[in-house]
């Protein structure tokens, strides 16, 4: 009896799920029927010529974004810069650009490539390239003309600040590859440390050289791995990297979809390269995807301790799903698990969007779990560290000296000016130097608000509402004045973090991304506390204990 009212459940569920996929089916072939009249009615009766392609591009877009911001359709004209993130190469001049004004502007070469070796330095204005007239064009659009086929040619018309004539150069596209690992040193007291700025292809390999060679000529006696700022890649690569520190056959992480194909367990699978190092992993708010698969495993594993601010986030796995005329979409398929059994996902973005509220599952947020060792950790939004930092907070006047390319044109200046400086790890801001930029920046009449004028004007209209301001205008007004002066100081008071800018943009213009991460690690107080951990084994011991 209880067999047949189990079969009768089975069959009624199954034919339940039958049902809903046919209802699915006939209304994915109604919604396409519908789309394609549509569009025919629009080509054949509209009173103006309508762009197909344009129109498709825009119902694609507004469709995904009814999904999450990971689900996106990639046009044949993308495929580069697709492939850029999966394999960190594509075909081009190797440099980074910004927009400035009407033109886009190099900001950043990537030593040793076409842009450098032609003598582009930050600053640069793009005017032309083939002959075409740069002007008004977005970073998007210059990028794409940029990108080509390795052996290439491309020649570029530019103005320099401070020279009267623009100059032309002729390249050769190369293929560029950008670096899982842009430096790697061994610190005092036997530290390794090693940025992973990526997880493409081959990244743990790289990572597992890098490692090795360390040892080899070092005792070492702790390794600090720094995924601040890497925002992901692929998932293998993070199962790789993990598996350096963990024994083989571990679950590193496991995704579950809507279908069984979805639904997969990955472990590490080679032999580990040292599983008794101490280690500490470096992350903040855009440590991403990846990245929180390595932090998550390791701190669940209590193979790590993990110090920094709370990571991004995204525990959403994506799958490119090959379309026709060469276009691809990327989808999301699944969630990741991490080892204790937590799933990272901080936004449920079926819960936050009507038109799927119900259709996905939903995560605990802060669900608690267990790590190796039985140490509490929890879902629903991230990695929060082992040693939680609170983030570098910069004031008004740095992040709009900043914001606003006040550093980023000194630089250029200071760089025209001289033409070497010390090794990156030695260079500083003197008072010379610091005077020179205070002179240039009141040169330009930099100006910028504060929070607290924005409030004083909010004060100003509620006393005008209430009709008060006649009462308290003197004393809005001499608040004003006062705080005009303090602004004034504003330069000097915060000298020291707009020292720190201006070092490591400096030190970019001569020794390029690895100056600059050179530059940046002698001030930070974030590596400074990693140090200190995995140099001392009773804390470090301690922290992993329930």
């Amino acid at each position: 009896m209880q067999r047949a009212l189990f079969y009768l459940v089975f069959f009624v569920f199954s034919g339940t799920i039958i049902q809903a996929q046919n209802n699915n089916n006939f209304e994915l072939s109604k919604s396409v029927d519908i789309y394609m009249s549509l569009l025919k009615e629009l080509n054949l009766n509209y009173v103006d010529e309508i762009d197909p392609t344009s129109l498709n591009k825009t119902a694609i877009e507004a469709m995904l974004n009814a999904l999450d911001p990971y689900t996106v359709f990639i046009p044949e004209s993308q495929i580069e810069e697709f492939q850029l993130m999966t394999t960190g190469e594509y075909g081009g001049i190797g440099s980074l650009i910004q927009q400035s004004g009407d033109y886009i502007i190099i900001s950043e070469p990537y030593e040793g490539f076409p842009a450098q070796k032609a003598g582009l330095i930050p600053g640069d204005r793009l005017l032309e390239i083939n002959g075409l007239d740069m002007q008004g064009k977005t970073s998007q659009e210059v990028s794409e003309i940029l990108k080509g086929q390795p052996g290439t040619s491309i020649t570029i018309k530019a103005q320099r600040e401070g020279e009267s004539e623009p100059f032309t150069k002729q390249l050769i596209r190369e293929k560029i590859r950008i670096d899982n690992i842009p430096y790697h040193t061994v610190l005092a007291g036997s530290i390794g440390y090693i940025r992973l700025s990526g997880f493409t292809q081959k990244a743990a390999a790289e990572m597992k050289e890098i490692f090795m060679a360390m040892k080899e000529a070092h005792q070492l006696k702790g390794l600090i791995i720094d995924l601040r700022g890497n925002g992901g890649g692929l998932l293998n690569e993070a199962v790789d990297i993990t598996n350096l520190f963990v024994p083989k056959g571990e679950i590193v992480v496991t995704t579950k979809g809507k279908t069984s194909e979805q639904n997969t367990v990955h472990r590490t699978r080679m032999s580990p390269v040292d599983t008794e190092i101490p280690i500490v992993v470096l992350v903040n708010e855009a440590s991403a995807s990846a990245s929180e698969i390595v932090a998550g495993a390791l701190q669940d594993f209590d193979r790590a301790v993990i110090i920094g601010q709370r990571t991004f986030g995204k525990g959403l796995v994506q799958n490119v799903v090959p379309l026709s005329y060469n276009t691809q979409l990327k989808i999301t398929i699944a969630k990741y698990y991490i080892p204790s059994g937590r799933c990272i996902q901080s936004v449920d973005y079926a819960d936050n969007n009507p038109a799927l509220n119900g259709t996905a599952s939903k995560e605990t947020v802060a669900g608690e779990f267990k790590t190796r060792k039985g140490r509490m950790v929890t879902d629903g939004g991230g990695i929060v560290p082992d040693i939680l930092l609170e983030p570098l907070q910069f004031s008004a006047v740095s992040s709009n000296l900043y914001a606003r390319n006040f550093i980023f044109d000194f630089a250029n200046l200071y760089a025209r000016k001289h033409s070497s400086i010390v090794d990156a790890e030695s260079f500083g801001i003197d008072d010379e130097t610091y005077t020179e930029f205070v002179e240039f920046v009141q040169q330009k009449n930099f100006t910028y608000r504060t929070e607290s004028e924005d409030m004083i004007e909010a004060l100003r209209k509620i006393a005008e509402e209430e009709n008060y301001y006649h009462a308290v205008s003197p004393h809005i007004t001499e608040l004003e004045k006062q705080l005009i002066e303090y602004k004034k100081n504003d330069i000097f008071k915060h000298r020291s973090e707009i020292e720190e800018m201006l070092k490591v943009e400096i030190a970019s213009r001569y020794y390029y991304q690895k100056g600059k991460i050179i530059a940046s690690l002698q001030n930070d107080p974030e590596l400074k506390k990693a140090i200190d951990v995995v140099s001392d084994q009773e804390l470090y011991v301690k922290l992993l204990l329930p």
